[in-house]
């Protein structure tokens, strides 16, 4: 047959799903260069590179005739064929050996306990589905993601990493395998299986390549079924120190002369996943741990830091964050991390450690630092106790740096040049000497190792330093708009004035700018 009688097919931004790739053995598909694509109407198609190959022709149909399904065949590119085949080798691979194992074995139900015995439910609980989800585990472990996230959609299961902040589809699995993954997971995490209609919380520890990995749990009832999330911690990674944090040396003397203060209120602001939690370890790394007693009260404990009483929270016993603080002060503590405050009762109680000669650190969810106090004041706290109490108030945010070897030049000009006039509009003259000067900055340039032209993140941080205009602002007017005014006559840089800072620098893209 002419290679022109077979129509040619495009596989850019198709993925092959896994159990579509499970028709032909790797090794096979390797040998001959022809992959299955997809299946339409029960006819399964077949890409391949060159269809003139008689002997993968003949293997092609001996193939076919074993799995007992008619074939079409589509010609396709050599790039193409290797992204396929990529599919194979990595994670896809692993799991696509699991699937067959699992569609090979009989399935296996497991009852799980008199609680489920009235729902009359039951599990497949089998050696391929342990696979599928340590395979998961590996891989996104490996390719340093910080979540996982499991979604039911109508016919399949999609599985994504996030990576640098940005999540992309790593792996598509059957739509039946989803209940069976979905408890395996629950069954590591010490969650009901039985409870689909509602959310869920749990935890738990695997060793991967011999390094002790902690992943959150959270379950999330959608219409096809029970997403799942996994926040991936890194035991082993480390506290960084405070100058790797990417701190201006104006914010850096202000976090250092806040940790030398005697007693007072230091908070972080920013949503989940904002590093909020390593900026604090950073802080804690830097005191005087040997002569001063420091306890934190952690949900979870996610690095552990030598001279540190750190001690994990339990909700579900009663031991939350509120109670936790009140045992803490029992403890004769010199400063107390507070993971997060999230309610009236931990914000009063914060305040009042602050008040009584301790130091108190602390994360709260606001869109920026001048926020804090509003938040505390709708939390119930009276301004007059925050006043005095507040050290210091920090917001930030994650950026990408740009990765290796990348990064496109681009002349001061148009837009940027336009961006750059707005951005420090209201800022002392005084303040202005800081910003880093520059004739060009660098826009994404996306390569083959890194698609999204950036690797790794930092932190763009905004500070507030409490003084005594500030206090009286607090006590008379405590809005976010007075405090902010009275923040940048100071000389505060914003977030987004921090990221400029940092492309001036060419740390990060450009675009990165626009995200905040």
């Amino acid at each position: 047959m002419e290679q022109s009688n077979i129509p040619k097919r495009s596989l850019e931004g198709q993925d092959v799903p896994l159990e579509i790739l499970q028709f032909i053995p790797e090794e096979s598909a390797s040998h001959y260069r022809f992959v299955p694509i997809g299946q339409k109407n029960g006819v399964l198609e077949i890409g391949i590179t060159n269809p003139e190959n008689l002997e993968a022709r003949d293997a092609l149909q001996f193939l076919a005739g074993k799995e007992g399904v008619p074939y079409k065949l589509f010609t396709i590119s050599d790039e193409d064929f290797e992204r396929v085949i990529g599919s194979y080798r990595s994670l896809g691979g692993e799991v696509t050996k699991a699937l067959t194992e699992l569609e090979g074995e009989s399935e296996k139900e497991v009852e799980l306990g008199p609680a489920l015995k009235e729902a009359e439910t039951k599990i497949v609980e089998d050696a391929p589905v342990t696979k599928i989800v340590a395979t998961i585990l590996h891989y996104a472990t490996e390719g340093n993601a910080s979540d996982i996230h499991v979604e039911p959609q109508e016919d399949r299961v999609r599985v994504r990493f996030r990576v640098d902040g940005a999540l992309s589809t790593s792996l598509t699995l059957p739509a039946k395998v989803h209940a069976a993954t979905v408890a395996r997971i629950k069954i590591l995490s010490n969650i009901r299986l039985d409870e689909k209609r509602k959310p869920q919380d749990g935890r738990f520890s695997a060793r991967i390549t011999g390094r002790r990995i902690d992943f959150r749990v959270s379950t999330f009832p959608s219409y096809y079924g029970e997403k799942v999330v996994m926040r991936i911690l890194d035991t082993q990674k480390g506290v960084k120190p405070l100058s790797e944090m990417g701190l201006s040396a104006h914010n850096v003397e202000f976090v250092r002369r806040s940790l030398k203060r005697p007693y007072g209120l230091v908070l972080l602001s920013g949503p989940t996943g904002s590093g909020k939690s390593t900026t604090l370890y950073a802080m804690l790394n830097e005191l005087d741990r040997e002569t001063r007693n420091v306890l934190s009260l952690e949900d979870p404990v996610e690095y552990t830091i030598p001279g540190v009483s750190q001690s994990q929270v339990r909700p579900e016993i009663g031991y939350s964050f509120a109670t936790g603080l009140r045992s803490t002060l029992r403890q004769d503590p010199d400063i107390i991390m507070v993971g997060e405050i999230r309610d009236k009762e931990t914000a009063q109680l914060a305040v009042q450690a602050a008040l009584t000669g301790h130091l108190v650190f602390s994360t709260i969810h606001t869109n920026n630092a001048a926020g804090v106090v509003p938040r505390l004041v709708d939390m119930g706290v009276d301004p007059f106790l925050l006043a005095p109490t507040i050290a210091l108030m920090i917001a930030q945010r994650l950026v990408g740096l740009v990765a290796p070897g990348t990064g496109k030049p681009h002349p001061i000009e148009g837009s940027v040049s336009a961006a750059l006039e707005r951005a420090f509009e209201g800022l002392s003259a005084e303040a202005r000497k800081e910003i880093p000067q520059a004739e060009e900055v660098l826009f994404m340039e996306p390569t083959e190792e890194y698609p999204r032209g950036v690797k790794g993140r930092a932190a763009v941080f905004e500070m507030i330093e409490m003084n005594r205009e500030l206090e009286r602002v607090i006590l008379a007017r405590p809005t976010e708009e007075a405090i902010m005014k009275v923040a940048r006559a100071q000389g505060m840089l914003t977030m987004r004035e921090d990221a400029i800072c940092k492309a001036l620098r060419k740390e990060i893209p450009w675009e990165e700018v626009n995200k905040l």
